[in-house]
């Protein structure tokens, strides 16, 4: 089976048990690593991924693959994860998730914007209360990486989610 074909068949697969968590899956993924395979499987939904919803989205995930055999029995590890900060925007779902980001939209005539987004529904993106962009003109935007985003406190409190521990271990990597 071709990689394009496995992927299809693990989005498949896959889909229906991680919107049963209540989560959409972004992505899917497998990397050879070693004698194993990384599977690796992006969720998010409105308002963020906790741990919690990790951990239950794994098992549900482990349990799926095992019993559909569809790695061919062969062994592999599992990578449960939500996007991070760098990400492409490319769905409605993730223009309205970056509500208050500071994004750069590369639009299809070969301009670009940049702006904080404060508005998306089901026909475009409004960039600082100001400028409204239809979906059909843009190719795809990104969340610009800001060290004193308005409006974010350094504590959040005991519930962070995924994506705030995937932007510190993003850091932790590069230096």
């Amino acid at each position: 089976m071709g990689s394009d074909a496995r992927h299809g068949r693990l989005v498949e697969l896959l889909g229906p048990v991680v919107a049963a968590e209540g989560l959409d899956l972004e992505d899917v993924t497998i990397t050879p690593a070693g004698r194993r395979r990384l599977v690796r499987v992006v969720v998010d939904r409105d308002g963020g991924v906790s741990l919690d919803d990790v951990a239950d989205v794994s098992q549900s995930v482990s349990k799926r693959l095992d019993e559909a055999d569809v790695l061919g029995g062969n062994p592999y590890v599992l990578e449960v994860t939500s996007p991070g900060v760098d990400r492409p925007l490319t769905e409605p779902r993730h223009w309205r998730r970056a509500h208050g980001r500071l994004v750069k939209a590369e639009l299809r005539d070969g301009t670009a914007v940049e702006g904080r987004v404060t508005g998306a529904d089901d026909s475009g993106v409004e960039l600082d209360g100001e400028r409204r962009v239809p979906y059909g003109d843009l190719a795809r935007g990104r969340v610009q990486v800001e060290f004193n985003r308005p409006g974010a406190g350094l504590d959040d409190g005991p519930d962070e989610d995924v994506d705030d521990l995937e932007d510190i271990d993003d850091v932790d990597d590069e230096g």
